[in-house]
């Protein structure tokens, strides 16, 4: 990966107290120690107290400037599901075989014991270090001695050289924030492109101060000969920034969300311009365009799509009788996914290098992806890298070479343009693994041109459930089922199919549908994945209806019905996110027991969504001794906005309403 030269990137993490002017690592308080709950949210398992953050920009005679940032952090433990806040790690860089520094200081765990401050200390064995890659690494401590009530506090520090990527600060946690203060000190040679997101914004107060570093000029001694450095030092204007938030809330996840850290109070920078001495003003990325052709011209980038020697050989017998565009397409899909495995890594640079990884049959995302890319621009075909962000990394508000983190490929067709990932076994064209269902992404072209792509679905993925089932005269239900899923919901199918054997995800489908007894079960198309999957068994039931005096009530959906809605908050601040748009339908006959009539049956009903954002529709006829159902659930789109927020709600409330109403059947 490459970098800029002499700029710095920061992390910058945690510290804590409940006041700035008063906190002082080490002064833990009884009373912090002694608090059982948080005074404004009783639900949190932890909190941060206390959270400072200081980055300054330091000249080194042999790196230049880098940036040190140094973080405290205060936090207190107030149930078991908060101890994971005693696990704290810091990612790192490595650039040409160098890594960022990082180092935790100052680690200590306190506990109240009969009325007395005890204090454990952090020790080197609770310390590790791990790097996940090539480029980048991390340090984790756990903290020792933690139980409900512990406060924990550290300190850590970065040094790096890595001045065009400062990181984001954030100052909303999954916790609640008390107090979080974050410092920058930017000197006057160095312009970044300073960006808040979020719905609650710290206050701001900016301020420019003198500031200096001591300048090393090299020269040689007179004498010996030998590099020597004079020394003076250097005034300058710098902007002293401090973002101060008091009281912040928990982020809590709703239904349905992408990304939480999408919507998270933070402050982003992006390097815009150096201005150094005697030198001309330098201009950084800027718009997209930029950042793509940067990126494309990378070593590990665009480079390894013109090799090809390395499946030459292999690829050119294939494609003898290969015609449409579509073929093409699909062989050589299936041929990159059949040969190389995906390692669980994600990057839009290689890691091993495509020859390395075609012949060592593993790689990371951009290793796989862009050796697709290259494999179909060798088979005539309008083949170009997109860049991604995935949904775990968040959405590219604005441009720069961090927002993404994944590649895949994209043909340009007359049909329109096909998107394709060969790390998924169970991807097609245009069904992409879900982590990559991220609003849009960026496709780049060699001659440095770039165009924006939406990633999300248009095409509905279909769930469609055939049910006949009968009950006895005791309530007890026999059945069979056939279910049938399409693209996404395929997808997904096919994934939950294998993550578990048969035994084990048999007995999971009969926990999960009321305790019933699965027999016949069978799969079809399990690994022909242009086609849907479809699922059959058989099933008996002893607790699916209930028997009151001379009365049965039954739900005639079974365990299929939608019971609670996900929908609960009056207003919603985030977008509603299905992931991909999609149509499930229930078609379900049912026998009525002998010695049973039909007393009441739930009344027909549909629900219209403005804009044709989706569609609820449930009718239920009886002839004679057979009641047939029919209902549908579609909604239209992968996104809603928070505009539409209310109607989906209502429409949720009225299918969940109307999918739990009941049968009743009377014995005659």
């Amino acid at each position: 990966m490459k970098f800029i030269n002499f700029l710095a990137l920061f992390l910058f993490l945690f510290a804590s107290t409940t006041n700035a002017q008063e906190f002082k690592l080490g002064k833990v308080s009884i009373a912090e120690l002694e608090q059982k709950i948080h005074p404004k949210d009783s639900a949190a398992t932890a909190a941060i107290l206390y959270k400072r953050g200081v980055t300054r920009f330091m000249y080194d005679k042999d790196e230049g400037f880098v940036i040190v940032t140094e973080v405290e952090n205060r936090i207190k433990i107030y149930k078991k599901e908060g101890y994971d806040y005693a696990n704290q790690n810091v990612f790192y860089y490595i650039v040409g075989g160098v890594e960022e520094g990082v180092s935790f200081s100052d680690a200590v765990t306190y506990n109240l014991v009969g009325g007395k401050i005890e204090k454990t200390k952090l020790k080197s064995e609770g310390i590790f270090k791990e790097n996940r890659n090539k480029y980048s690494g991390q340090k984790k401590i756990t903290m020792p001695s933690v139980k409900e009530g512990s406060v924990i506090e550290y300190k850590y520090t970065i040094k790096s050289g890595l001045i065009g990527f400062m990181r984001d600060w954030n100052f909303q946690e999954e916790i609640p924030v008390n107090y979080n203060e974050y410092i920058t000190y930017i000197p006057e040679y160095f312009v970044y492109n300073v960006r808040q997101k979020g719905y609650l914004l710290p206050k701001t107060k900016l301020e420019n101060i003198e500031g200096s570093f001591t300048v090393y000029e090299k020269d040689r001694d007179q004498i010996t000969g030998k590099p020597s450095y004079s020394e003076f030092k250097k005034q300058y204007h710098e902007a002293k920034t401090t973002y101060t938030a008091e009281n912040f809330p928990a982020m809590r996840d709703e239904a349905f969300v992408n990304n939480i850290g999408n919507y998270t109070s933070s402050v982003q920078f992006e390097l815009a311009m150096t201005k150094y001495p005697n030198e001309p003003i330098k201009p950084y990325s800027t718009d997209w365009n930029s950042v793509v052709k940067t990126i494309y011209n990378y070593d590990d980038f665009g480079p390894e799509l013109e090799k090809t020697g390395y499946f030459e050989e292999n690829l050119k017998p294939l494609l003898v009788n290969v015609n449409t565009a579509e073929e093409k397409i699909l062989m050589i899909l299936n041929f990159v996914k059949s040969n190389i495995s995906w390692n669980g890594i994600h990057g839009y640079y290689c890691d091993n290098g495509v020859r390395k990884a075609y012949k060592e049959k593993t790689g990371n995302v951009a290793d796989i992806n862009l050796m697709l890319t290259a494999m179909l621009r060798y088979a005539g075909l309008t083949a170009n890298p997109v860049l991604v962000s995935t949904r775990s990394n968040g959405i590219s508000f604005f441009a720069n070479r961090t927002a993404y983190n994944y590649v895949i490929a994209a043909v340009e067709t007359d049909n329109g343009t096909i998107l394709l990932d060969a790390t998924s076994k169970f991807s097609t064209p245009n069904t992409l693994p879900i982590r990559t269902l991220n609003w849009n992404g960026r496709l780049i072209r060699k001659d440095g041109t770039s165009d924006n792509v939406d990633l999300m679905p248009k095409k509905l993925s279909n769930d469609n459930v055939f049910v006949n089932y009968t009950i006895d005269p005791t309530g007890k239900i026999s059945g069979k089922v056939r279910r049938q899923c399409t693209d996404y919901n395929a997808m997904i199918a096919r994934s939950n199919f294998e993550s578990v054997k048969e035994d084990a995800y048999l007995e999971k489908l009969e926990n999960e549908h009321g305790k019933i007894e699965v027999s016949e079960y069978s799969r079809t198309n399990e690994k022909e994945l242009l086609l849907p999957t479809i699922e059959t068994f058989a099933f008996t039931g002893s607790n699916l209806c209930e028997i009151i005096g001379d009365k049965m009530y039954i739900n005639p959906m079974l365990f299929f019905a939608n019971t609670k809605n996900p929908f609960k908050q009056e207003t919603r601040e985030y977008p509603v996110d299905f992931s991909f748009p999609f149509m499930d339908k229930y078609n379900i006959n049912i026998q009525v027991p002998d010695g049973y009539v039909v007393e009441t049956l739930p009344l027909a009903g549909a629900v219209n969504m403005d804009d044709g954002l989706g569609t609820f529709k449930y009718n239920i006829i009886t002839n004679d001794k057979m009641l047939q159902l029919s209902i549908s659930h579609q909604i239209n789109e992968a996104i809603v906005s928070t505009d539409q927020y209310e109607m989906l709600k209502e429409y949720y409330q009225v299918m969940v309403a109307k999918e739990t109403e009941k049968i009743v059947l009377k014995k005659m």
